[in-house]
């Protein structure tokens, strides 16, 4: 079947013009499935990872089914993290000051007043949990005039104990709505969650583009002394951004200081750092004046980066899951990444059965690191 065009699937020309404009021309996967449904105002269940396109896929809907008569806020956009908050509503600007609507980001580290007073008046909302509730329970934004509902990455607010404050300001909603439920994952509790707050859906599902956007899988052999020396090494020989994985916040810190002596530019993001430091951070890596982010689990959940060529995995993952989150932060939106894991000696045997869980143990062994016999298990 051949791929049809954003003006095909029922975007106004005036939106199809701006797309075109950066050089958006056809649509990805999940935005060619969900469109025609939620333009039309039907709720929708859509299941599609980070990096699938999924943006656009919730954004252009809200855009062309709000207008400045409505009543403010008459649309909301619920996200796990500030990260992807700033994100989400920059997108929505963009396409949202054609029609003169306004958006407004809403969440922690910044000042509520002057929060409350932008969403106030905004046509759009994009919140993170905790801080919406916050205004709500104070009084200081009405959502219940609210007509379109978006839960974008759904699973990540479950997983970061957000439930409780979601279901309260979902309560504060009209039940009259179109509903979006978008989550890398729609079993178990998200599934439940995704029924509960939406009515006779459009179930979809999308994986990440596939054609050009394979993730090379690779593991590096090192030691303690030359751990560090490894890494500044691939980060220059890299073409374009790396993002780094460490255990933990002080090891973030840590690793950027020790990268600068070997001449390699970087910036940490952990949850330490004011929401300020966390943007700068950001906004020097996204414009390339650092070439690497040495990030940790918590802090790079939500991140929305296209341009990112290399993860690296300075620190193994406790997980297997924990692998998939960070690996997926490249080969996004239709483009080709490169995974690389570093493996102490004494890590060799856990991250071997790791890789051969996850379908990579022959990339393990073509590193020329030693595979672990599997485990047996005896029953009787």
């Amino acid at each position: 079947m051949s791929q049809q065009s954003f003006r095909e699937l029922g975007v106004s020309s005036p939106l199809v013009e701006a797309l075109a404009a950066r050089s958006i021309h056809e649509p990805f996967r999940i935005q060619a499935l969900v469109l025609p449904d939620a333009l039309a105002g039907l709720d929708v269940l859509a299941r599609a990872p980070t990096g699938s396109g999924k943006t656009l896929a919730f954004a252009l809907p809200i855009v062309e089914r709000t207008t400045t008569a409505d009543t403010r806020p008459s649309a909301l956009v619920l996200v796990p993290t500030r990260e992807l908050a700033g994100q989400v509503t920059a997108e929505l600007e963009s396409l949202g000051a054609l029609k003169g609507l306004s958006v407004a980001a809403v969440y922690g580290g910044l000042p509520l007043r002057a929060q409350a007073t932008r969403a106030k008046s905004a046509h759009v909302l994009v919140a993170t949990p905790g801080r919406l509730e916050d205004l709500a329970q104070r009084r200081l934004v009405d959502l219940s005039r609210i007509r379109i509902l978006v839960l974008d990455e759904a699973d990540r607010m479950l997983d970061m104990g957000f439930q409780p404050q979601v279901d309260r300001i979902v309560r504060r909603l009209p039940r009259n709505r179109q509903t979006m439920f978008f989550s890398a994952t729609l079993d178990g509790q998200v599934g439940e969650l995704a029924h509960a707050y939406t009515n006779s859906p459009s179930h979809f599902a999308a994986g990440l583009s596939t054609e050009d956007g394979e993730i090379d899988h690779r593991f590096v052999a090192v030691t303690t002394d030359t751990k560090v020396e490894t890494l500044a090494e691939h980060i220059r020989a890299s073409a374009g951004l790396t993002l780094v994985f460490v255990r933990t916040k002080r090891g973030a810190d840590r690793l950027v200081q020790r990268l600068a002596r070997h001449d390699v530019q970087a910036a940490a993001m952990h949850g330490d750092l004011s929401q300020n430091a966390r943007e700068r951070a950001l906004a020097r890596f996204d414009s390339g004046k650092v070439r690497a982010l040495v990030a940790t689990d918590v802090a790079a959940r939500g991140l929305d980066l296209d341009n990112v060529t290399h993860v690296i995995n300075f620190d193994p993952p406790e997980e297997d899951k924990g692998y998939v989150h960070r690996t997926g932060r490249t080969g996004r939106a239709g483009r080709s990444g490169t995974a690389i894991t570093f493996v102490l000696p004494e890590q060799q045997a856990e991250t071997s059965r790791s890789a051969r869980r996850l379908g990579h143990g022959e990339q393990f062994e073509q590193a020329g690191l030693q595979s672990a016999r599997a485990r047996v298990v005896y029953t009787s």
